[in-house]
């Protein structure tokens, strides 16, 4: 009798370390990926109109610019979880991570102050890449070091899902907000709304995990004085767990970025800017197959408890590596009128009259639309005279059947991510020791997701630009060879020289 009540009070007490854990991560994710899912807004906000692919590519540059300076600070906080403690460490991450997504939501645009907007979202953005790599180490190293033996992968998957609900809230919010307020209001000034909001989730958050306790593992060795004195030398400077950390860069996490930034940020980047498809339809086709997909990160995390974590993670990038270019090339062919059969009679030609907040003055926009017999809509915007940009926007709103089969290719490649993603937590806390284990984990977690992965869009894009302008055939493909060819080393590595079975530290 008593075994079971010691046994049911420790699953209550690891529920609520996830639970604490969870709710502040997934806020952390919202706030730093509000940025990619307002990505084609933004870059009209805070980059000049007059080329609207270029201040595209300047928006996903910043936000991969979030994500170069992740490993940074991963060593600056893995080295204080380290000393101090893995609560108070990641209680910092989240101000800071809630305090500049706020204030980029205040941050006035390229018309009213120039070339000091995208240089302050720019600064505000390398903020929250530093707060995000301190954030997940703690959180993963958190969970594991309350998680009973045998079910690391399981408990720890909780956490591996909060960066896709936190992807998933953002879209949410976005879309929520853009519906109230209307299309254009939103692209005006709506869109700061969910940045704004921040302050409030990060409030919520600050006081669950105020209410959290240390660690027993980190209390443990700092009550035997076991602590490290110099986490980053014992990390980095001993060639055993150098070996370790290069192997998980290079054999898992790297493969494991570009597969997660493929699945999610890429693939709304495609149909957005690539396929045209229109904004809150693409952002429905995003949300809906990441709240399909999203529990297999459990099934996955708890299923590498019994096989091993390694090949499922492999088996994930295998499958990346052999069906994006497919997959891709089917969804480009969804989007694509020339392959649709037009409902000539129905073409019409629509003008819209709008007066401009706060002038008597009115835009006038004129659109030409065609209708299809498998119900997609196409719809042509012409620049209004004397507009800055005299690009032509061209608006996708895909029929049913074509809705519901783009929403499957992507739930397939978020499959993918659940594959590669729900266990790596369990498997990097499992290759090191409790005392160097934030700092030695967070390292190349974030090289590999966030300079590996995090760059994914942009390169990707920028190969496709690439392409089009060498007149390329299948352009618009060609931004898989990135993603694609990363997966595939990892792949290689990783079967090479990762061992089959799941590591187990030496403290455990």
């Amino acid at each position: 009798m008593r075994i079971k009540q010691a046994a049911s009070a420790e699953a209550s007490g690891v529920w609520r370390v996830i639970t604490a854990s969870s709710v502040g991560t997934l806020i952390e994710w919202y706030d730093f990926y509000i940025f990619g899912s307002l990505a084609t807004i933004l870059s009209a906000q805070f980059f000049p109109k007059d080329n609207p692919t270029a201040g595209f590519l300047s928006t996903l540059a910043t936000f991969a610019a979030g994500f170069i300076v992740r490993p940074f600070g991963a060593l600056v906080f893995g080295r204080l979880g380290d000393l101090v403690g893995r609560k108070y460490t990641f209680l910092l991450t989240l101000v800071l991570m809630g305090g500049s997504t706020f204030l980029i939501g205040c941050v006035p645009d390229y018309e009213t102050i120039g070339m000091l907007a995208p240089a302050l979202v720019l600064l505000l953005r390398l903020v929250q890449g530093l707060a995000l790599g301190g954030e997940y180490g703690g959180a993963a190293t958190y969970v594991a070091e309350h998680s009973p033996d045998g079910r690391r992968g399981y408990f720890t998957s909780f956490i591996q899902t909060t960066a896709t609900l936190g992807l998933f809230v953002s879209l949410g919010v976005i879309l929520v907000t853009r519906q109230m307020m209307g299309t254009d209001k939103f692209a005006e000034w709506g869109w700061r709304v969910p940045f704004l909001l921040s302050a409030l989730l990060v409030a919520v958050s600050i006081y669950i995990r105020l209410r959290m306790h240390e660690s027993p593992l980190f209390q443990k060795i700092k009550k035997e004085g076991k602590i490290s004195a110099n986490p980053l030398k014992e990390s980095f400077g001993k060639k055993g767990n150098l070996k370790m950390v290069l192997l998980a860069l290079f054999g898992a996490t790297a493969g494991q970025g570009v597969i997660w930034y493929t699945g999610q940020f890429y693939a709304l980047s495609f149909i957005q800017k690539i396929c045209n498809v229109e904004f809150a339809q693409s952002n429905y086709i995003i949300a809906l197959a990441l709240l399909v997909a999203t529990p297999f990160f459990v099934i996955f995390g708890g299923l590498s408890d019994k096989i091993g974590r390694r090949n499922i993670m492999l088996a994930g990038m295998l499958l990346g590596v052999l069906t994006y270019r497919p997959i891709y090339k089917a969804m480009y062919n969804l989007a694509d009128i020339s392959q649709k059969f037009e409902e000539a009679p129905r073409r019409s030609i629509e003008t819209k009259q709008e007066r401009i907040d706060g002038t008597n003055e009115f835009k006038t926009t004129t659109s030409t639309v065609r209708y299809f017999t498998d119900g997609t809509t196409y719809r042509e915007i012409q620049p209004q005279p004397g507009s800055a940009s005299t690009a032509v926007t061209k608006e996708v709103t895909l029929g049913d059947q074509a809705f519901f089969l783009m929403t499957l290719f992507v739930f397939i490649q978020v499959l993918y991510v659940t594959m590669v993603y729900g266990p790596i937590a369990a498997f990097l806390v499992e290759l090191f020791p409790t005392r160097i284990r934030y700092t030695s984990m967070s390292l190349p977690y974030h090289i590999g997701n966030g300079v590996f992965g995090g760059l994914t869009p942009f390169i990707a894009t920028s190969l496709v630009e690439t392409a089009r302008k060498t007149g390329s055939p299948d352009a618009y493909l060609q931004g898989l060879w990135y993603p694609i060819g990363i997966a595939l080393v990892c792949l290689v590595i990783g079967a090479l020289y990762i061992d089959k079975k799941q590591y187990k530290t030496a403290d455990d």
